[in-house]
């Protein structure tokens, strides 16, 4: 008698639970087909926007009246990264994927081949710390903390100025 009830219920739902089952593999596929081609973003060490980063503010901050030379360390919350743009092809077979491939989509800008990103997101930051010649006058951590808190977005308590010895 159970049976018989399941088997009127799948026979009245299926197409709805097999569409729901098909949304919710493509909701768990992984973007970029499991390969790392659509997604790039740093991990274990300082991502290039960071180091890049620092050396830029090194260079602005050393510019500052007072702070002399300088040195800049952030630490990173959470790395940036890019999603590039993909080709994707997928085949389908009786409303299932059967099989999926992308390529990195790539343009001629003049200087070679240079792919299309579609999002970029910025690393966040936990804190920095300046170590600079005139770390040891207020007016002078006043100017970098200020410079480095509209820099990086990092509140204000999150940004140590040290003297260099």
């Amino acid at each position: 008698m159970k049976l018989e009830g399941a088997k009127k219920l799948w026979d009245k739902y299926k197409f709805v639970a097999l569409v729901a089952l098909a949304g919710a593999v493509l909701l768990l596929w992984p973007e970029g087909g499991g390969s790392s081609a659509g997604a790039e973003s740093a991990s274990g060490q300082p991502c290039l926007e960071t180091r890049d980063l620092e050396g830029e503010m090194e260079d602005i901050l050393s510019k500052i009246s007072g702070v002399g030379r300088v040195q800049v360390l952030l630490t990173a919350e959470s790395d940036g990264g890019r999603l590039l743009a993909e080709d994707v092809e997928e085949s389908w077979q009786d409303s299932a994927l059967t099989s999926r491939s992308g390529e990195t989509v790539v343009v001629d800008d003049g200087h070679g081949q240079t792919p299309i990103v579609k999002q970029t997101w910025y690393p966040t930051y936990r804190g920095a710390l300046v170590v600079c010649q005139g770390g040891d006058q207020a007016a002078v951590r006043l100017a970098v903390t200020e410079a480095v808190t509209a820099l990086t977005g990092l509140s204000a308590d999150r940004v140590t100025v040290a003297k260099w010895q």
